[in-house]
């Protein structure tokens, strides 16, 4: 897959890409309106940070492509793309206990904090992306 040169933008299947961790530089996109939500997004080789609504979404370190970002009521899923491995951080709800799914294989099962923070390692390469999906354990 390719960055997106627009630092976010809308895909036809509903979903959102954003990030670009090929930029040398820190680069913004501000006020990006998705589904009645305003998202910003800060993006370079070194971090990658997505907002919805002035609330932390995702981080990574260091910076990363994020592909086709679905949220579902129970689900997370996306497809992510790094010129090394990255530690990612997302926003969940608070104590409960997910499943991780890298490349279609269960990583085993998380619990978020206090604060609803769920963090995970991915190995990255810039071959192909790989996907991630958070399912909240029942």
């Amino acid at each position: 897959m390719s960055v997106i040169e627009n630092l976010i933008c809308t895909q036809p299947d509903g979903s959102i890409s954003f990030g670009n961790h090929q930029l040398a530089q820190k680069s913004k996109a501000d006020n990006f309106e998705h589904n009645g939500d305003l998202y910003k997004v800060k993006t370079f080789r070194e971090i990658t940070k997505l907002e919805r609504n002035g609330m932390f979404v995702y981080e990574s370190v260091p910076g990363t492509t994020v592909h086709h970002l679905q949220v579902y009521e129970n689900e997370l899923a996306f497809e992510v793309e790094g010129a090394e491995d990255a530690q990612i951080t997302l926003e969940l709800q608070e104590e409960t206990e997910y499943e991780i799914f890298v490349a279609d294989v269960s990583v085993g099962h998380m619990k978020t904090n206090l604060g609803g923070k769920l963090s995970l390692s991915v190995e990255l390469s810039e071959e192909a992306p790989v996907s991630v999906r958070i399912v909240k354990h029942s």
